[in-house]
Parts: C-alpha cells; structure tokens; sequence
C-alpha cells in the first residue's frame, strides 16, 4: 500500500519537475544567448574598429591631438546628457511610481500607469522632432529667465542660444524617454513590499511617508537602482532624438544654453556615418567601442552598490 502511495506522488510531482526542469533551461539558453549577442557586438567594434584608434587626426578633427582626445570629448558631451537628464527625470520617475503605488486610488492609478508605459512605445524620432520644433521655441523664455537670473552659475552662464536648441532641451527630450522604463520598475518593487512591514509601521504611529522611507525605500533599494541604471543606459545610447535636437561638435563645456554644444557619442555616428571615407567610418566604430566600454563599466559599478546595499541591509 504504502509503495503504491509512494509511486501515485512520484507521478504527480514528475510533471512539476519536468516543468521546472524546461523553464531553468529556457531561461538558462536566454542568458547565455544575450551573452553571445553581447560578446558578438564586442568582438564586432573591437575588429572594425582597430584602425580607428590609429587614424590620423585630420580625418575627424584637425583640433584633437589624437583618438583619445577627440572621443574623451564626445564621451563628455554623452555623460553631461545623461545624467542632466538623470537629474530632471530619476525625481519625477520615483514621485509617480509612489503615486501609484501608494497615494492614487486604484481608479485614477490604473490609466495614470497606462499612460506613463504608453510614453515606451513612442519612437525617437517622434521625441526628437517634438523637440526640435516645438519644445525648444517653448523653453526659449525659461532659457533666457535662467540666464538672467541665474548667470552667475556656470551651468547657465554665456549667450543664450536665439533657436532654443540647446543641450539642456536635448536632456529635457532624454528625461521623458527614460520616465516610462524608470517608473515602471519603481513601481513594481514599490508594490512587491511586504504589505505586513508597512502595516506594521503605520500600526507604530508612523505617518504614510514615514512609512515609506522607513520600510519602502530599505526593501525596494536595489530595484530602484536597477530602474535608475536602466534609465541611464537609455540615456546614454540615445542616438536619433539628440542628433535631431543639437546641432552639436566635438567640444568640452559645461554651459548648457548657448548654441555650441557638446555632442554624444552616439548622435556624432548618427550624423557622420553616411560618409564615403572608410577612414572615419573605423573611426566611429571605435568611438562605438568605447561607448559600449563606458555603458558595461557604470552597469558594472551600478551592480557593485545594488550589493553592497543589500549586504548592509542584511
């Protein structure tokens, strides 16, 4: 009797485990397929890309005095962008997803998210047409009122431009296309927070922010930078809508209203990479190379804090 039992819970516990047995290796043939795709690209900038960092100057810029100098530059105007758009956009990322996780009613949070994941689907050109002709003739008088008043901080010192198309504008366009991706994973760590901790919290006396940033923020801290990171690595790679918003060159400044500005990586191969000289095309693909070097070393550090956090927090 007992062996009959023994054999009727096997065959009801084999198809589980022939279940659990194809997830683990359908997820397991994913990653290793990304990390094929990753390492194929690598291998991709770093062959067609060699003889860029050999080329000489006068091919992409008489001014640099080698590669390194000409793509320290365009790698500066991609980290401005990013992360002045990090700055505009992580703030209102984290405020909605709490808004929807935590303060709306179900019938007001509901489109409210619906909306912000719509903004994914929207294409770059669409955000960079959007702000070459409208929002930068829009924010013209907000530009000029921050040179005004604000002229003594570098950031907003020197002529502001007459067209409006600045980087500042540019990072504008980048902060509304990384708030979906941001937002959507804020929101989702937010509400997977043990509903046991925040009732216990409240049950202390503590007001609803309190609980928040007492019980919250502590369990949903890697998936916030996670989100942040993701964010980012958007901004970072952003091609169409920067190349469409700038009229940028290869230059070193950290003034974000006047006419010349500082170009990314990615718009600056956007902009060059119908030329017939098989010289700058090399040249871009190394750029790309580092581009590439640079997004994989921030994920990396991003990576290193998720775990020191989450070991403190243990």
């Amino acid at each position: 009797m007992s062996i009959t039992r023994s054999a009727s819970v096997v065959e009801r516990r084999s198809p589980a485990r022939l279940g659990d047995r194809i997830f683990s290796t359908t997820a397991m043939t994913a990653g290793v397929i990304i990390m094929v795709a990753l390492g194929a690209v690598f291998v991709f900038l770093a062959v067609q890309g060699a003889q860029g960092f050999h080329t000489d100057r006068s091919v992409y810029e008489p001014a640099a005095h080698n590669f390194w100098t000409y793509a320290a530059k365009l790698l500066f105007g991609t980290t401005l962008a990013a992360v002045l758009a990090m700055i505009i956009a992580v703030p209102f990322a984290i405020g909605l997803a709490l808004f929807i996780s935590h303060y709306a009613p179900r019938r007001l949070a509901v489109p409210v998210a619906y909306v912000i994941d719509l903004l994914a689907a929207v294409p770059s050109v669409v955000y960079g047409l959007w702000g070459a002709r409208s929002l930068a003739s829009a924010a013209q008088p907000v530009q000029r009122w921050l040179g005004d008043h604000l002229g003594w901080f570098p950031l907003f010192s020197g002529q502001v431009s007459a067209t409006g198309r600045t980087i500042l504008v540019a990072a504008v366009v980048l902060a509304i296309m990384i708030l979906p991706i941001t937002t959507a994973i804020c929101r989702e760590v937010f509400q997977q927070t043990p509903r046991l901790l925040e009732e216990a919290a409240l049950g202390l006396g503590a007001t609803r922010w309190e609980m928040i940033r007492m019980a919250v923020f502590p369990h949903a801290r890697s998936g916030m930078v996670a989100g942040v990171m993701l964010g980012l690595g958007r901004a970072l790679g952003e091609t169409m809508a920067v190349a469409m918003v700038l009229s940028a060159s290869p230059l070193v400044t950290l003034k974000v209203l006047t006419s010349d500005n500082p170009a990314t990586i990615a718009s600056n191969i956007a902009a060059n990479y119908n030329s017939e000289d098989n010289r700058i095309q090399t040249v871009l693909i190394a750029t790309g190379l580092v581009l590439f070097v640079f997004t994989f070393l921030v994920n990396f550090a991003a990576r290193l804090i998720v775990a020191r956090s989450e070991r403190k927090l243990a």
